[in-house]
């Protein structure tokens, strides 16, 4: 009797020592995410694009205005386009919106049939850059046609833009036909200018395309402040 309760004692604890077996560990599939390439942002110009030249092809770009929609300047072929370089923060920009020969300029041009587009290639930070500064300027000016800005100032570089303001006048064959200053009065206000007389080289060139004529001055010095690029 003694050694057949040890025999079951012995089961028993062999039993007893066994390890259980392991338990199935059960994971949630974890929900697979898809992660979504950046959208590349849009270049404002063929990164081949020529530079403008007086007397030919201005170059296509494609800008954004204060409320983010796209302009292309090509979507305006056949018609007459003014770009103005632009910045509030600027004096000689101010001056002339509000004395000299910008000030009602691109409403008398646009009530005729040209397409007026200013165009700020200052980089973000510096004088007069951003959305904000842009829609509180023409607010101040009286501004009613759209501002694009070129932060990267890829357009203004390939326009060879140097100053706020500085003219650029594309005839309805898309070939640029003029660049230079507003006007013959460096002050901005027109009160002063060269030779005595004052000529509005924007009226002469927009007067001259609309009769079917070459325009009698293509190129001028421009003046004002200088292009704020961050290059």
């Amino acid at each position: 009797m003694k050694s057949l309760a040890l025999a079951f004692g012995l089961l028993a604890l062999a039993a007893c020592s066994k390890d259980p077996p392991p338990a199935t560990q059960t994971t949630a599939a974890q929900p697979q995410v898809e992660t979504k390439a950046a959208t590349p942002a849009v270049a404002p110009m063929a990164a081949d694009a020529p530079k403008a030249e007086i007397g030919k092809p201005a170059p296509d770009f494609a800008l954004k205005d204060l409320d983010g929609n796209e302009t292309k300047l090509s979507s305006f072929n056949g018609k007459t386009v003014v770009l103005e370089w632009f910045n509030p923060g600027c004096p000689f920009v101010n001056k002339s919106h509000t004395k000299g020969s910008l000030k009602d300029a691109a409403n008398k041009a646009t009530a005729k049939g040209v397409v007026w587009l200013a165009i700020n290639s200052g980089a973000q930070g510096k004088q007069g850059a951003g959305a904000d500064a842009n829609r509180d300027g023409a607010k101040k000016l009286g501004m009613t046609s759209p501002i694009l800005l070129d932060e990267t100032g890829a357009v203004g570089t390939a326009y060879g833009a140097t100053n706020t303001p500085h003219i650029m006048i594309v005839d309805p064959a898309g070939n640029l036909a003029y660049r230079g200053a507003v006007d013959n009065s460096p002050d901005g206000e027109g009160e002063t200018p060269t030779g005595g007389k004052l000529v509005s080289y924007v009226d002469e060139t927009l007067a001259a395309i609309g009769a079917g004529k070459a325009p009698a001055t293509t190129e001028t010095k421009a003046y004002g402040c200088g292009v704020k690029y961050g290059h």
